[in-house]
């Protein structure tokens, strides 16, 4: 829940912005103008008794935008500004707002949430929560692929706007292919929202940081594709490596034509530089991208970088670009958690068509736990052997063909090392892990010891308890069980687990 309120806190400014209205204006008019008094009574009190449930920087930055625009039957029509808070609402408040309703009218079985105002035209609801034809239409498919003319322009003349060059772009990096989870669903609702309003206040930068293959260049491509889909053309997108920008700057520099590039980039609408880090080092480089990212800011345009780390933690950047970058919005991908790398093979081999036992889908998830990258491409490698040679695929055939990367990341790490990375994160004796104490201040890092444990190592409850001081299996269990139960509630400490969890791996 903490997670999920700094997020509302993060966006609540951009949806105040992108409605042009106050706090006060989105309270006095929660209601069409066609609803009776009656209805607009109920309202009020459903209202109210949510925003007692949830608290008020909850309701402020989720639920006070919602407008009730009419009751036919035994339906509600509520109405949000944007796809994504109707999306949001719908997820964490719809059953929520259902029985609310039923307690004030017991009439009404179904609330439908759309996107859109109350001056636009509405989709008939089909059924439960119905999507709105009011919100902007589906992305079409991508423009095929075309050359970059280095843009020029006559003296005195704005800069002329260059066309989009989509070959750097991959096709199958849209939102649609995207598995959403807990350690990325910030940065890919960050990513909806650039996509749907770029150069938003707040959102401009968006910086998206994490390890190697947690999906930052797909939600860069993701972005892009929808900005060409939903700009029909008219919006040009320039994507780049870190280390392609540095090259074609030094290109420039040798053929004198330093303008042609500067004005080449800043006639741009969208510009995307993935990879940050390879340009630590490089002052000449950073300075001009220092100065292209003032111009795109400058001119309303919309900027997206990656990194492997945040801008803070990016040594050898400038402290004026290590600023500029901090000062929009700022989304870490983590690490994957089983559930989203079991998803996402879930996803995959759908798409391939093919039909992968769930024991073998479960085993991989377990085994390949750093990069997504690699989990795809030991699917495919799977895939593509039992179509080559009619075998099905079992957990047998598994690990024969996978056997050289799954040797690679046979599990290492030894209970020892994670006692003492623990006892250093927390700056408690090494002992303590050990001990009889059950102060709060040992008795929580050693679960989380515990629970990295069961985590990272293959070892059984019991062996893991003995390394505990001969302790017992079920006290085990339970630091498991709480240590994931304080992981949803608490962002903060959940940060820190996984911040352990990286260290440990790496």
């Amino acid at each position: 829940m903490d997670r999920e309120r700094n997020l509302a806190a993060a966006f609540a400014g951009g949806f105040e912005a992108l409605e042009g209205a106050d706090k006060a204006a989105a309270t006095e008019a929660p209601v069409g103008a066609g609803v009776g008094a009656e209805l607009a009574g109920q309202w009020s009190r459903v209202r109210g008794r949510l925003q007692a449930d949830v608290g008020e920087v909850e309701y402020r930055s989720w639920l006070r935008q919602m407008v009730l625009a009419g009751c036919d039957g035994d339906e509600v029509t509520i109405l949000l500004p944007t796809r994504f808070l109707r999306d949001w609402v719908r997820r964490h408040y719809g059953e929520r707002l259902v029985l609310l309703w039923q307690t004030e009218n017991p009439a009404v079985r179904r609330v439908d949430m759309r996107a859109g105002t109350l001056g636009a035209r509405a989709a008939p609801a089909g059924g439960g929560f119905a999507e709105s034809l009011a919100s902007p239409p589906r992305s079409p498919a991508p423009p095929a692929a075309k050359s970059v003319a280095p843009a020029t322009s006559p003296a005195g003349a704005a800069p002329e706007r260059p066309a989009t060059d989509t070959s750097g772009l991959d096709k199958r990096f849209d939102f649609d292919n995207f598995v959403v989870g807990k350690p990325n669903e910030f940065a890919y609702a960050c990513a909806r929202r650039v996509a749907e309003h770029p150069a938003m206040p707040g959102f401009n930068p968006l910086f998206l940081y994490g390890g190697v293959g947690l999906g930052k260049t797909h939600l860069m491509h993701a972005i892009a594709w929808d900005l060409i889909g939903r700009g029909g053309g008219r919006v040009s997108v320039a994507y780049m490596s870190a280390e392609k920008f540095m090259y074609r700057f030094i290109a420039a520099i040798r053929s004198q034509a330093t303008m042609e590039f500067k004005e080449q980039l800043r006639g741009a609408d969208v510009l995307m530089i993935d990879d940050l880090q390879f340009l630590i080092g490089k002052d000449n480089t950073q300075e001009e991208f220092f100065h292209t990212f003032n111009a795109l800011v400058d001119a309303g345009k919309q900027i997206v970088v990656s990194a492997d780390k945040s801008p803070s933690d990016l040594s050898g950047l400038e402290d004026r670009l290590r600023t500029r970058l901090g000062c929009g919005m700022v989304a870490d991908l983590h690490a994957t958690t089983f559930e989203l790398r079991l998803s996402i093979l879930e996803a995959k081999a759908s798409r391939a068509g093919v039909a992968v036992p769930a024991k073998v889908l479960d085993f991989l998830a377990h085994k390949i736990t750093t990069n997504v990258r690699e989990l795809e491409g030991a699917l495919n490698r799977l895939i593509a052997h039992a179509n080559l040679f009619g075998r099905p695929i079992t957990l047998e055939t598994t690990q024969e063909v996978l056997h050289d990367i799954l040797k690679a990341h046979d599990r290492r790490i030894t209970i020892e090392e994670i006692q003492r990375k623990v006892s250093e994160h927390w700056n408690i004796r090494l002992t303590d892990m050990s001990s009889a104490r059950r102060a709060r201040n040992v008795a929580r890092p050693r679960q989380v010891a515990m629970y990295l444990a069961k985590q990272l190592t293959s070892r059984s409850l019991p062996e893991i308890g003995r390394k505990f001081g001969n302790r017992d299996h079920t006290t085990v269990m339970h630091a498991v069980a709480r240590v994931s139960e304080l992981m949803e509630r608490d962002a903060a400490f959940a940060e820190d687990v996984e911040l352990l969890r990286r260290m440990l791996e790496s």
